[in-house]
C-alpha cells in the first residue's frame, strides 16, 4: 500500500537530497584535500668537519721554497676520513704552523719567512672564523719576534699568542686583542749558549742527517696544562726551557731552574702532556729518540725516566723524528719519522712509560705534522715531499693504524687545524 505524497512534499524531497549530495561533494573534497601528500620538513642543518692545512709557499727563506698556496680548507667526510677541498686563502706567504682557539672563532697562523720587518724578521697573522663554514677574515698581521719562526701557540689563559722564532734564535708574547686581533709582542727572549755537535752519540745506526746546531733555534714553544709555566724546545742549544709568564705585563720570567740541558745534538722539537699534566714527552729530532720524564706543575721541574727510540731496532738508515702526539684516551703516543716515512705507535704504561708497539708506512714521502680529527677517529699526516695528506683510522681499543687509502694533493704541507661548525 502506498503512501499519498502531495506535490509540496515532493518538491521538499527533491531540495532534500539535493542538498545531501551537494554534502556528501563537500565533504568528500575536504576529505580527498586532507589526503594529498604534504612535503617533508626541511633537514635540519647538522655540524660539518672543517680542516685546515698550512705549509711552505713559493715566498719563503732560501731553501725553503714550496707548492704551497696558502692555507687550503677541507671538509672532512666523518665516516671515511676523506677529505674534499671548499677553498684557499692565498693571502699568506708559507704558514708553515698554525693553530685555532679554544672557541674555533680566531686562527693564529705564523709566516716562515725572513723579511717581513727590515731586521729580518717573520710574522703571524691573525684571521677570523666562520664558525658556520670555516671561511677565513683576515684582521691583522704583526712582526713575530725574531726570523724564520716554526711554531706557535695559544697561552692557557687564552690571552697570548707564544712564537717559537727558529733562525731568530727567539721566543716572543704577543697580546690577544678583544677582537682576536695581536699587539706588537710584550716580550722577546733571546736563548744563548755553548756550541752543540750535529749528530748525538745516540743516533740511529747510519743516520747521515744532522740538525742546524750553529745556534739557538726554538723549535716549539707552549704552556703546560695547568698554565703555570711556559715550555720551550730549544733544537739548536740542545735544551728545554722553562718560565712563568706574567699576565698583566705578558713578561717571561725564569723559573727557579730556567733550563734543562738534553743529550748533545739530539735536537729536542717538539713535546706533549699526559692528560694530567705530570708526565712530559719529548721529541728528539736528530736522534729520533723520546725522552720521558716526570713534571711538577707546582714548579716546573722536570726530571727524566726513560728515554726510547722512535724507529725499531732492526732500522738502519737516516731519519729525523718530527711531531709527537698523544691519543684522545691517552693510552697511546703517536710519532712522525721523517726520511724513515714512519709512523711509530707507543702504548704508555700506569706508570707513564713508553713501550713502541707497531711502525707504520707513511705511504708518503717526509711526513712532518700529524693531527686527530676532532672525534679521535682519524689521523691525519701532512707528507711535506709527497705534496699530499694521507690518513688513517685509529684503533681506539688497541691504538693500531690502518691506511684510508687516501692521498689529499696539497703543496708541501707542514701543518694542521680541525674544528667542527656550529649550527
Amino acid at each position: 500500500m502506498f503512501k499519498s505524497i502531495s506535490r509540496r512534499n515532493f518538491a521538499l524531497g527533491l531540495l532534500a537530497g539535493t542538498a545531501s549530495i551537494g554534502a556528501n561533494r563537500v565533504s568528500h573534497a575536504a576529505t580527498g584535500a586532507d589526503k594529498l601528500p604534504v612535503p617533508p620538513p626541511p633537514p635540519k642543518p647538522v655540524s660539518k668537519t672543517i680542516c685546515f692545512v698550512g705549509g711552505y709557499t713559493q715566498h719563503a727563506p732560501p731553501g725553503g721554497a714550496g707548492n704551497g698556496q696558502g692555507i687550503d680548507v677541507f671538509e672532512m667526510n666523518r665516516e671515511t676520513g676523506e677529505l674534499t677541498q671548499i677553498t684557499t686563502y692565498t693571502d699568506i706567504a708559507s704558514p708553515s704552523f698554525i693553530v685555532l682557539s679554544k672557541d674555533d672563532k680566531f686562527l693564529y697562523a705564523l709566516s716562515e719567512i725572513d723579511d717581513y720587518t727590515k731586521q729580518g724578521d717573520g710574522s703571524v697573522t691573525a684571521f677570523a672564523v666562520d664558525t658556520k663554514n670555516g671561511s677565513l677574515r683576515k684582521l691583522n698581521t704583526v712582526s713575530s719576534g725574531g726570523a724564520v719562526p716554526a711554531h706557535l701557540s695559544i697561552h692557557h689563559s687564552g690571552r697570548y699568542v707564544l712564537v717559537a722564532n727558529y733562525v731568530g734564535g727567539s721566543v716572543a708574547v704577543l697580546p690577544i686583542r678583544s677582537d682576536g686581533s695581536l699587539g706588537p709582542a710584550t716580550d722577546v727572549v733571546k736563548n744563548t749558549g755553548p756550541r752543540q755537535p750535529e749528530r748525538a752519540a745516540d743516533n740511529p745506526q747510519g743516520n747521515f742527517a744532522v740538525s742546524d746546531h750553529s745556534g739557538s733555534h726554538p723549535h716549539m714553544i707552549r704552556s703546560d696544562p695547568s698554565g703555570r709555566f711556559v715550555i720551550a724546545d730549544d733544537a739548536g742549544l740542545d735544551r728545554v726551557y722553562v718560565w712563568t709568564l706574567n699576565l698583566t705585563t705578558g713578561k717571561l720570567i725564569p723559573a727557579k731552574k730556567p733550563y734543562y740541558d738534553m743529550e748533545p745534538g739530539s735536537a729536542p722539537r717538539h713535546f706533549e702532556f699526559n692528560h694530567s699534566g705530570r708526565m712530559m714527552y719529548n721529541l728528539c729530532e736528530q736522534n729520533s729518540k723520546i725522552v720521558v720524564s716526570t713534571f711538577n706543575p707546582e714548579t716546573g721541574e722536570i726530571n727524566n725516566i726513560q728515554k726510547v727510540s722512535t724507529v725499531s731496532s732492526s732500522f738502519r738508515g737516516s731519519t729525523l723524528a718530527a711531531e709527537i702526539l698523544i691519543s684522545k684516551s691517552g693510552k697511546y703516543i703517536y710519532v712522525s719519522n721523517r726520511l724513515g716515512d714512519s709512523l711509530a705507535v707507543f702504548a704508555i704504561a700506569d706508570d707513564g712509560t713508553l713501550t713502541l708497539q707497531a711502525e707504520t708506512w707513511m705511504h708518503a714521502d717526509y711526513g712532518r705534522a700529524m693531527m686527530f680529527d676532532p672525534s679521535g677517529t682519524f689521523l691525519f699526516c701532512a707528507n711535506q715531499r709527497s705534496d699530499a695528506v694521507t690518513s688513517f683510522k685509529v684503533d681506539k681499543n688497541t691504538g693500531q693504524l690502518v691506511f684510508t687509502n687516501h692521498f689529499t694533493p696539497v703543496g708541501s704541507p707542514t701543518t694542521f687545524a680541525f674544528m667542527n661548525t656550529q649550527v
